[in-house]
């Protein structure tokens, strides 16, 4: 119940950077606004590219989940495609990077300290995304420092799952014959 509350919260507290152009617009127009001013061809063109890159990272994200022992896992394999829900997606990736560390965690392939660094990572990425949404320099800023934060823990991602693919299974035991 806990978590669905920070959730809810969460959510609500990403709407109100989110919602800035409505109720200050002084401010500026905000991600939107960004995107507009590409003219309708140039940004449908890069929303399309943006979300396939996100398509791409969750399937990498899936496909780590799904490498690891149904037993190590904390979160189904699907669960990562709510990076699509916005703007809940904003609350949510902490809860996704969350999961898929404690799972790599109950596997030891991957060592705890790399896994710890990578978690790192990934709430760096979350939290700087959640500033790209405020106006100014600062929101310039933190997508900046989201887009480097995301390409590096999506690099280690597919390092992991390179890993954990090569994963050797045990030698099956002789039949022992008396």
């Amino acid at each position: 119940m806990r978590t669905i509350i920070l959730k809810v919260i969460g959510t609500l507290l990403v709407l109100v950077p989110l919602m800035y152009p409505l109720w200050a617009p002084e401010w500026g127009r905000g991600i939107l606004g960004e995107v507009e001013s590409q003219g309708m061809p140039g940004a449908l063109i890069a929303v399309a590219i943006f979300f396939g890159l996100v398509a791409l990272y969750c399937r990498a994200l899936q496909r780590t989940l799904t490498l690891l022992p149904s037993t190590a896992r904390t979160a189904a394999p699907a669960s990562v495609w709510w990076m699509f829900a916005i703007p809940y997606n904003f609350t949510e990736d902490f809860f996704i990077v969350r999961s898929i560390a404690a799972s790599l965690t109950a596997d030891p392939v991957i060592p705890t300290p790399v896994v710890r660094r990578w978690a790192t990572v990934g709430y760096g990425w979350c939290a700087a995304q959640i500033l790209s949404l405020f106006p100014g320099a600062a929101g310039y800023l933190g997508g900046a420092v989201a887009l480097v934060l995301w390409a590096a823990h999506w690099i280690m991602t597919v390092r992991f799952n390179r890993r954990l693919a090569d994963r050797r299974p045990a030698a099956p035991l002789a039949a022992h014959h008396p």
